[in-house]
């Protein structure tokens, strides 16, 4: 019996002989802390909505180890039963979620909390056990099953309805049809979950980003909810776009649906759709317990040929146009099953360059994808607004794309990256079950859970404009035999989008790659992006960043002890806990000592931070501007790249653009920097200076100032440029062909400040270097990265004078709604010519506590003597919890400072 075939027919029907699974009977004491009352947890039932195509997810559950419960299934999912004792755990949580939420274990985030939380408990399956309320059983009631990690058998009011050969996988969704089980009134339900080993199940894991947490993620991480429908039920609801290209003038739409007659009579039903003014409907018979394809096509149906259509867009380039759906079935005059679904009109193409690499192209307009891995929570805790907070940051980065490893997140996602314009590369994780390279050749089961699971994720994203491909394999092609498998899963679904093998370069069937995996994962210098070979700017690189990433001093403190801060600095090849499990990214030695080698000597912790957020700055930026320039190279061009990674699921020391409290250092603004609409840049590796233009308008009458300083302000070199007109979408032109390279008088260590200005003189772009006359040398590749011979010498920064420059700062905050605007002018106002480097703004609270999320204008400015620059923040003024903003200033040479921002209405 298939895994689909058997869960679509009804509870009774899945019982197979042999196979009942009842709760473990595991002797001896708990395994976890126990409240000293048992009581049972305040988990509220559910009440069901009656209407046909209504489906009400499961409010939360009641959770506990099988080895603390001698009772049956059948017994726990009897509505009567009493869970005394038992855990409180939200619709979607995880067991150690679970924990971590009433009390049981310690901020698993903080030092090292969660390495001592026993993991023998998680080795036996627990039980999850919620109640629901149905007022009406005329209707038929299914209850729908997805994202278990990794197995469950399920009960229903005392009933086996499915066992864990069956509710296999996390991405496999299920439909079991519980009408005969189901009573007026109170009901339960019970899963017991089994444990997870994400080298074993297909579930996910977390490899070498972060340790992974004791339990392995085991649990219910999307909603379990009951779906109540008629006669006649829809399912399998999406649509199929296509657009007039170039003109984008029209766009065709079709239809499709699966009716499904469950009575065992012959019926005919009126299936009815609506998309905003557009109205259509078909009649249809059906046999008894027969379903049948419903499509509405163009050619059938006018009204779904689109004049004019509204045109999804990514972020920057247009808006984010979306179309609903909805489509109704009627049997014998009633409405039996509804559906929506939202979509949205756009035209993605990928196809390989001359170089075999891959490259986007949307809407007709090619896109350097600058893009970076999202992660989800480290205990897979659902929180929509930090998403939307995610998504704010990214756009505020100008980040256009997201590549999601594995971590699948729930529907809301998509959703908000559809409304966002962030495009999506979601894709299998590597390392684990996945990846069949390495796990060995699938067994027939486990052929039929990896075509459900590309099947069920394949019915959930086709629909999103802001999903662009889907990536089958990650650091490795799946063999044949399972490609197979996605490919009919994929075929079956009507996916229409680009599918890559993997990230790797590889291929098969005919799937191809087009991306290359080289990283670096580990510390470079900048000029390392600017070489064509390994992880520099060509192609398209799958993962890559400078690796370490040290938060700010506000989230050091939050993370760790005083005694791992001190070992963090002051021992580089010391094992750090918040770095990674794996022994390749362990320390912080390749950070560490291209710290001290090329900035000095380290002289404490605040001496450490503030030369590790330069160096971020610098890093990251050059990651992001080299890949910029490079992309309209006629030779060898870069395509795109995924910067690893945009946040953190847990409080790290790497591979973050933002912290995991949503605080922001020089990773941050460097990335931002380099992203700006138009931008004017300096090229590590031949010292030209050339502006970008990512605006999808070419952008004429620019001219460009380069000038060259000493370390004590002294000016060595100007030049003003007129810059051609810059192409859009992405192109470039050559404001300086060469800064010389002999300089008289030029301090070994120099700064460059490249400004743009309009045909009105107004600045567009600014950005400031901190350069060496003494070259950082690449040596060759050697993973996870490209190690240095030789350092630049940037250590004459410290000799930047900490009493000449003086920055002021005046502030106003504006709070309309749940919103707050803070606009902080910034002037150097010292009386000589040393230059403020690298100021940054912290907007905090009465307490000097970082206010977050915040999105700032621009951060982490370098001002010289009577400049002045004006930053706006924004932020919800729920946050500033009733105090007045206040903001900290500091930077590389100026004292720390803070100032009121006064309220103007």
């Amino acid at each position: 019996m298939s895994l689909t075939s058997a869960l679509t027919r009804r509870g009774s029907a899945v019982l197979v002989a042999g196979i009942m699974v009842a709760a473990a009977a595991v002797g001896g004491p708990p395994l976890h802390a126990r409240a000293a009352t048992p009581a049972v947890p305040a988990v509220a039932s559910t009440t069901v909505t009656d209407a046909p195509g209504s489906s009400t997810a499961l409010k939360g559950f009641a959770i506990e180890s099988s080895a603390d419960v001698p009772d049956s299934g059948e017994a726990i999912s009897s509505p009567d039963y009493r869970p005394a004792g038992w855990h409180a755990a939200g619709s979607r949580s995880t067991v150690f979620a679970a924990l971590v939420a009433d009390g049981t274990y310690k901020d698993p985030f903080y030092s090292e909390n969660m390495k001592a939380v026993p993991k023998e408990q998680f080795q036996v399956p627990w039980w999850y056990r919620s109640e629901f309320t149905v007022n009406d059983t005329s209707a038929r009631t299914y209850l729908n099953v997805t994202g278990v990690v990794s197995a469950a058998d399920v009960y229903v009011n005392g009933t086996l309805v499915a066992t864990a050969d069956q509710i296999a996988g996390m991405y496999t969704a299920h439909e079991l049809d519980i009408t005969d089980q189901v009573r007026q009134g109170p009901n339960a339900v019970a899963f017991l979950i089994r444990q997870n080993d994400p080298k074993k199940d297909f579930t996910s894991g977390w490899i070498d980003w972060n340790p992974a947490p004791p339990d392995n993620n085991m649990g219910l991480v999307y909603d379990i909810s009951v779906r109540r429908a008629g006669a006649v039920s829809l399912t399998d609801t999406h649509v199929i776009t296509s657009v007039d290209m170039p003109s984008l003038s029209s766009a065709r739409v079709t239809v499709k649906a699966t009716a499904r007659n469950d009575t065992d009579r012959t019926v005919t039903s009126t299936v009815t759709g609506s998309i905003g003014d557009l109205t259509f409907a078909k009649d249809l018979t059906l046999g008894p317990r027969t379903s049948k394809p419903v499509m509405f096509t163009p050619d059938d149906t006018s009204q779904l040929k689109i004049d004019n259509p509204r045109i999804w867009w990514p972020a920057g380039m247009g808006d984010q146009a979306l179309y609903d759906l909805q489509l109704t079935a009627r049997t014998d005059g009633a409405v039996t099953d509804t559906a929506h679904k939202s979509f949205g009109i756009r035209d993605v193409q990928a196809p390989l360059n001359q170089d075999g690499a891959r490259s986007y192209i949307i809407n007709g307009h090619p896109l350097l994808i600058r893009g970076a891995n999202d992660s989800t929570d480290l205990l897979w805790r659902w929180n929509a607004q930090e998403v939307s907070d995610r998504f704010a940051y990214a756009r505020n980065l100008g980040i256009n794309a997201i590549r999601l490893e594995g971590h699948l997140e729930p529907d809301e996602y998509y959703e908000m990256a559809d409304k966002a314009g962030m495009l999506l590369l979601p894709g299998w994780e590597c390392c684990n079950k996945w990846q069949d390279q390495d796990s060995g050749p699938y067994t027939a089961h486990e052929h039929e859970i990896n075509r459900a699971s590309m099947a069920a994720v394949a019915a959930r994203l086709r629909n999103n404009p802001s999903v662009i491909s889907f990536l089958i394999g990650s650091d490795k092609a799946p063999t044949p035999e399972s490609a197979s498998d996605y490919k009919e899963a994929l075929n079956a679904a009507d996916w229409t989008l680009p599918v890559l093998s993997d990230i790797n370069r590889d291929s098969v069937l005919d799937y191809e790659s087009g991306m290359k995996m080289t990283g670096p994962y580990e510390w470079v210098p900048p000029v390392y992006w600017y070489l064509k070979k390994d992880g520099g700017a060509e192609g398209f690189n799958s993962e890559t960043s400078a690796g370490a990433s040290i938060p700010t001093m506000d989230t050091l403190k939050r993370m760790m002890k005083d005694e791992e801060l001190t070992s963090m600095w002051t021992d580089p090849s010391a094992v750090l806990y918040h770095r990674a499990p794996d022994t390749s990214f362990s320390t912080l030695k390749d950070f560490n000592t291209a710290l001290s080698a090329r900035y000095g000597k380290l002289t404490g912790l605040e001496d450490y931070v503030r030369k590790a957020q330069l160096a971020q700055y610098e890093a990251v930026r050059a990651q992001f501007e080299a890949y910029g320039r490079n992309f309209t190279d006629e030779k060898n061009p870069s395509t795109g790249q995924i910067y690893f990674l945009l946040n953190s699921p847990w409080t790290s020391l790497h591979w973050q653009l933002f912290d995991r409290y949503s605080d922001q250092g020089g990773a941050y603004f460097g990335a931002k920097k380099a992203n700006e609409d138009v931008h004017i840049q300096y090229s590590y590796d031949n010292r030209s200076v050339v502006v970008v233009n990512r605006r999808t308008d070419a952008a004429p009458g620019l001219t460009a100032h380069v000038d060259l300083y000493n370390i004590d302000g002294t000016q060595r070199f100007h030049r003003d440029s007129d810059v051609p007109t810059v192409p859009g979408d992405g192109g470039k032109a050559i404001a300086l062909k060469e800064i010389p390279k002999d300089i008289p008088n030029l301090d070994t260590t120099y700064l460059a400040k490249l400004t743009l200005t309009d045909s009105d003189g107004k600045e567009v772009s600014r950005n400031v270097y901190w350069l060496s006359t003494e070259p950082d040398v690449v040596g060759d590749y050697n993973w996870p990265n490209n190690p240095t011979t030789s350092y630049g010498s940037l250590d004459g920064l410290n000799q930047l004078a900490k009493d000449k420059a003086q920055v002021s700062a005046t502030a106003t905050s504006k709070s309309k709604g749940d919103t707050t605007e803070v606009t902080v002018t910034l002037t150097n106002t010292g009386t000589g010519q040393t230059p403020a480097l690298l100021t940054d703004v912290h907007l905090v609270d009465g307490q000097d506590k970082p206010v977050l999320p915040v999105t700032w204008s621009d951060n982490q400015v370098s001002l010289w003597p009577g400049e002045s620059t004006t930053l706006t923040a924004t932020v919800r003024t729920s946050d500033l919890n009733g105090a007045t903003p206040n903001l900290r200033v500091s930077g590389w040479n100026i004292p720390t400072g803070n100032v009121a921002a006064k309220p103007t209405s």
